[in-house]
């Protein structure tokens, strides 16, 4: 009877030992790619994903943001052209509406990194492509209105037009009344959410996004609460299963021939 129960779960060891070694398999892909392991996501290349992780640097370092020169992964910044318009066929003495117009928008292209939580921020990473993309709620660092000098008035000198990147452009209308500076920023150690493309591009893991299938960057993303995986439990559960049966399978057989 003892070798009966024990050839029995011997036999249902073999059974589970395939399953647990696909269950395993699944576990570490879900895994890698949990903790940004450029190998796991590499696995989903072409395929659209979502990671969550830390900012870290890009492969030539932490970079400067155009006016405020901050230290950080990533910056944008815009130009507000704030102007009274014409009052045409307005009384004498009436003033036209005071209004704004965009004159510049810029946003960094440099790659940058992203990282599993609690991995060192040298690991290695998953490279993010911004081009084209406004992170959405990224850290404002800078906001500056600078008016427009007047005749014989003394006025701060405008220090950061020259600094700003891009074109500027726009039709400039009615009379000008100062220009207003705003610059965002990602900053090393920010916690963002990555949607787009998973690419290789010389050895790197890329994710990037197009016009039709646009890269979409969250920054300051709260951590949501950790859970047991599924696959975890499901890995765990037939490993453990497996190796029971086997253990025991294995000593009842071992006392079915002693005893016999």
């Amino acid at each position: 009877m003892l070798l009966v129960i024990g050839s029995a779960l011997l036999a249902i060891a073999v059974v589970l030992l395939p399953l647990a070694v696909i269950a395993v398999r699944r576990w570490r892909r879900q895994r890698g790619l949990a903790l940004l392991l450029p190998a796991a996501v590499a696995d989903h290349e072409g395929r659209r994903v979502t990671l969550t992780g830390v900012a870290a640097p890009g492969p030539a370092g932490a970079i400067e943001s155009g006016l405020a020169g901050v230290e950080c992964v990533w910056h944008g910044h815009e130009v507000l052209r704030h102007y009274r318009s014409l009052a045409r066929g307005q009384a004498t003495g009436q003033v036209g509406e005071r209004t704004c117009d965009s004159i510049a928008d810029y946003g960094s292209d440099e790659l940058f990194g992203l990282v599993g939580e609690g991995r060192p921020g040298d690991a290695q990473r998953v490279f993010v492509d911004p081009g084209g993309t406004e992170p959405q709620e990224a850290e404002l660092c800078l906001k500056r209105k600078v008016g427009r000098p007047q005749p014989g008035v003394a006025a701060a000198a405008d220090d950061l037009l020259p600094r700003v990147r891009g074109r500027i452009s726009g039709v400039f209308r009615g009379e000008t009344i100062e220009f207003e500076y705003r610059e965002w920023i990602i900053r090393q150690g920010a916690q963002v959410r990555v949607t787009g493309r998973v690419h290789t591009r010389d050895g790197q893991v890329v994710l990037a996004g197009s016009d039709e299938d646009p890269l979409t960057v969250e920054h300051g993303v709260v951590e949501r609460a950790t859970r047991v995986s599924p696959r975890r439990t499901e890995a765990l559960g037939l490993t453990a299963a497996c190796v029971l049966c086997a253990l025991a399978g294995t000593a009842l057989t071992l006392v079915a021939f002693s005893v016999g």
